[in-house]
């Protein structure tokens, strides 16, 4: 990597909230993880990036436990309040977008108009998501009995998980993860070993925007290896 590229490099890390080495696990605050420490490489040059420390099963645990709590509030939030916070998100990701689809380009090994477009899907599922916080309807029913009307109503499920691939490291998030935050459900994020920089730096992008709101951490993060949190998050009732 010459003196310019990995200057670069440094330059968009910086950008995005990005160190050398990071830690893997958030749950309202970066908690310092101590697991493997891996390395994401750029495929196209085998050259190295920056590094993310795996979170444990207990730091796994400790994300759940806030993802639970953040839940119980955050499901209590009219509607169309939690539709602004999402709409927020995805103008912030606006702002970001050149950023953010370059780094997907550099860690995943996508042509740049890929990256971005990748972000540009989180970006539409955000504006989706935002109409769709005022369409949560229910059914009205009529009754055989007297005094008595039958409604429909929906309720948040609990904390989500979303276990995203290399080859899709944003844009299946927010597949999952927008629907989810205007449902009032909290969402906890396991990015792919191979691809994790992308998953920290939106997780950063999201956190920003919860607290601008005072929101509950309902965006939280789990990197770590498939047979401790992968199989614990899967296993996860």
């Amino acid at each position: 990597m010459t003196v310019d590229t990995l200057s670069n490099v440094s330059h968009l890390l910086a950008s995005l909230g990005l160190e050398a080495d990071n830690p893997g696990a958030f749950a309202g605050t970066w908690i310092p993880t101590h697991g493997e420490r891996v390395v994401s490489l750029n495929p196209a040059t085998g050259e190295p990036i920056a590094a993310v420390h795996m979170a444990s099963v207990d730091d796994y645990e400790r994300v759940a436990a806030v993802s639970l709590d953040a839940f119980r509030e955050w499901q209590t939030w009219p509607a169309p309040k939690r539709g602004e916070v999402v709409r927020q998100l995805g103008e912030e990701l606006r702002r970001h977008k050149a950023e953010l689809g370059h780094l997907v380009s550099l860690e995943v090994g996508k042509i740049t108009s890929e990256g971005l477009g990748e972000v540009q899907e989180m970006i539409d599922m955000a504006d989706l998501a935002v109409g769709m916080s005022r369409q949560l309807y229910g059914l009205s029913m009529h009754s055989e009995r007297p005094q008595h009307r039958m409604y429909e109503q929906w309720h948040p499920l609990g904390p989500i998980g979303v276990i995203t691939a290399f080859n899709f490291p944003v844009a299946v998030w927010a597949w999952n993860a927008m629907v989810a935050a205007v449902c009032g459900d909290s969402v906890i994020w396991k990015p792919s070993h191979q691809a994790p920089l992308t998953a920290l730096a939106v997780t950063r992008i999201a956190d920003r925007v919860l607290k601008a709101n005072n929101a509950p951490p309902i965006f939280n993060l789990a990197f770590g290896g498939r047979a401790g949190v992968g199989e614990r998050m899967v296993a996860d009732r």
